[in-house]
C-alpha cells in the first residue's frame, strides 16, 4: 500500500528560520557589546520588566512560603520521577534499560544508531589518511548502516588514492570526489543517489565548518570545529626539546593553529621560546610557512607560580589537545577538567593520537572542551527514551499532569489527562 497524505501541511518547522536567524544574530551581536545594560534594555522593551535581574535567596524563600501546598506537592511529584529517571540513565549510561519510576509507571531508553552518516575527509594541503580512519571506522563500529565519505579531488586524479583506500577499508559505502561546501551540501541534501545524511562529521577548513554550522539542526554534526590547538603543561622536569618539538608539530597544521605552553619554570619557558623558531626554520616550505605564522600570531607561553595555576589557565583555555609533562602526572590527570584529549607524560604526544594510537582526533576546539568531548561511537547513536503505564497509574500521573498543565496555562495539555481519567473511571 502506497503512503498517502490525507492532510499535508503547507509549512514546515523551518519556514521562519531565515528571518529568525537574522533577528537573533543582530541581537547577539549587539548584546556582546552592550552586555548587562543591553539585557536590561531589551527586557524592559519586550517584557515590560524593570525589576532586579538576579533572583535573591530571600525572594525564593518568600515565594516558597506563599505557594500553596498542593502546587508544591505536584512539582515535587514531577521532580522525583525526572530525578529517578536521570539517575537510572547515569547508572545505565550507554545501554538499554527500563525502570519502574512509581507503581505502574515504567520508563527507559533504547540506543539506536543513525541510519546515514556523512564523513568529510580533508585533502587539500595534506592527505589526511587518519581523518578517514577516525570518522568512518567509528561510525561503522557504532552500527551506522550507510556511510558516505567525501574528499576534495585533485585535477585529473580525484580524491587522494590513499584516502580512497582508507575510507573503503574502514567501511565507507559510497566515496565521492567532492570537497568544501559542495561536499557538505551533497551529503546533507542526499545527492548522487545517496540518502540525506542524519549527521555530518569530520574536520575541514573554515568553509566546511561554517557549512556544517549553518546546516546544524537540519542534520546533526560532530562539533563546531575551528583551527587545531595544542597546549603543553610542563614543569622544571620537562625536556625543552620535547616540548618545543610537540608545539611545532601542531603549529604546522595552519597559519591560525594556536600553540600554548603553561609552565612553572622560567628557564623552560625561555628555552622553548628560543628553540621553537629554530625548529620551524628547519621544516620544508609548506609546514614552515604554516608554523611560522601560527607561532608568531597564535603562540603563547604563560608562566605560572603553582600547579594549581597551570590547571586553572588550562581549564580556561580548554585546549583541543593537552599534553602534561610534569613530575606528578596523576595529580594533573585527576584535576584537569576541560580538554579534548589528554596526553600524559612525554612518552606520548599529540601526533600519536592524531595518526594511529587509538583515541579519536576529531576533537573540540575554541573552548568547546568545556562542554563536550570529541567524536566517539555515541555521536552516531541516538539515546531514545520511552514510557509505558498501566491504567491504574493514570489515577496519580494523569491527575498531576493535568494540574501542572493548568498551572502553566496549557489547557489542551490538561485535557489529555482528563480524557484518560474519565475513560478509566477516575476523577481529577
Amino acid at each position: 500500500m502506497a503512503i498517502k497524505y490525507l492532510k499535508k501541511s503547507p509549512k514546515t518547522s523551518s519556514t521562519d528560520d531565515v528571518k529568525t536567524r537574522e533577528i537573533v544574530q543582530n541581537l547577539l551581536k549587539d548584546l556582546e557589546k552592550s552586555r548587562e545594560e543591553g539585557c536590561k534594555e531589551l527586557t524592559k522593551r519586550f517584557d515590560k520588566y524593570e525589576g532586579e535581574i538576579i533572583v535573591s535567596k530571600e525572594k525564593i524563600y518568600e515565594i516558597g512560603k506563599k505557594l500553596d501546598q498542593k502546587t508544591k506537592d505536584d512539582i515535587k511529584f514531577s521532580y522525583d520521577r525526572v530525578r529517578k529517571f536521570a539517575e537510572a540513565q547515569l547508572k545505565n549510561y550507554g545501554q538499554d534499560f527500563e525502570v519502574e519510576l512509581s507503581n505502574g509507571l515504567y520508563a527507559g531508553q533504547k540506543l539506536i544508531p543513525v541510519n546515514t552518516t556523512g564523513c568529510y575527509i580533508p585533502g587539500g594541503r595534506y592527505a589526511h589518511i587518519a581523518s578517514a580512519v577516525m570518522s568512518v571506522t567509528t561510525a561503522k563500529v557504532a552500527g551506522v548502516k550507510n556511510i558516505i565519505a567525501c574528499s576534495p579531488p585533485k585535477e585529473a586524479v580525484g580524491a587522494h588514492p590513499s584516502i580512497i583506500y582508507t575510507a573503503d577499508l574502514c567501511g565507507a559505502d559510497k566515496i565521492l570526489n567532492l570537497g568544501g561546501v559542495p561536499a557538505i551540501a551533497a551529503m546533507a541534501y542526499g545527492m548522487f543517489g545517496n540518502n540525506p545524511a542524519d549527521i555530518l562529521v569530520g574536520p575541514g577548513n573554515q568553509y566546511v565548518a561554517e557549512a556544517k554550522r549553518i546546516l546544524f539542526g537540519k542534520v546533526g554534526i560532530d562539533l563546531f570545529a575551528g583551527p587545531t590547538e595544542i597546549a603543553v603543561i610542563a614543569d622544571e622536569n620537562a625536556d625543552p626539546e620535547i616540548v618545543s618539538v610537540d608545539l611545532v608539530g601542531q603549529a604546522e597544521h595552519g597559519y591560525n593553529s594556536p600553540a600554548w605552553l603553561f609552565t612553572t619554570s622560567k628557564k623552560l619557558a625561555h628555552d622553548v621560546i628560543k628553540r621553537v623558531p629554530e625548529l620551524i626554520s628547519e621544516l620544508p616550505e609548506l609546514p614552515r610557512t604554516n608554523a611560522e605564522a601560527a607561532w608568531r600570531d597564535y603562540g603563547e607561553v604563560i608562566l605560572c607560580e603553582t600547579n594549581e595555576e597551570m590547571v586553572m589557565i588550562s581549564d580556561k583555555y580548554a585546549p583541543e589537545h593537552l599534553e602534561v609533562q610534569t613530575e606528578n602526572l596523576k595529580w594533573f590527570h585527576n584535576n584537569l577538567k576541560n580538554y579534548g584529549s589528554l596526553f600524559i607524560g612525554e612518552e606520548t604526544t599529540v601526533a600519536y593520537g592524531d595518526k594511529c594510537s587509538g583515541t579519536n582526533h576529531i576533537l573540540p576546539t575554541k573552548g568547546a572542551g568545556k562542554y563536550t568531548g570529541g567524536l566517539f561511537v555515541g555521536k552516531f547513536i541516538k539515546t531514545l527514551s520511552f514510557q509505558r503505564m498501566t491504567k491504574e497509574s493514570t489515577k496519580e500521573v494523569g491527575a498531576t499532569a493535568a494540574r501542572i498543565s493548568r498551572y502553566e496555562g496549557m489547557e489542551a495539555h490538561a485535557r489529555t489527562g482528563d480524557a484518560r481519567l474519565r475513560k478509566y473511571g477516575y476523577s481529577n
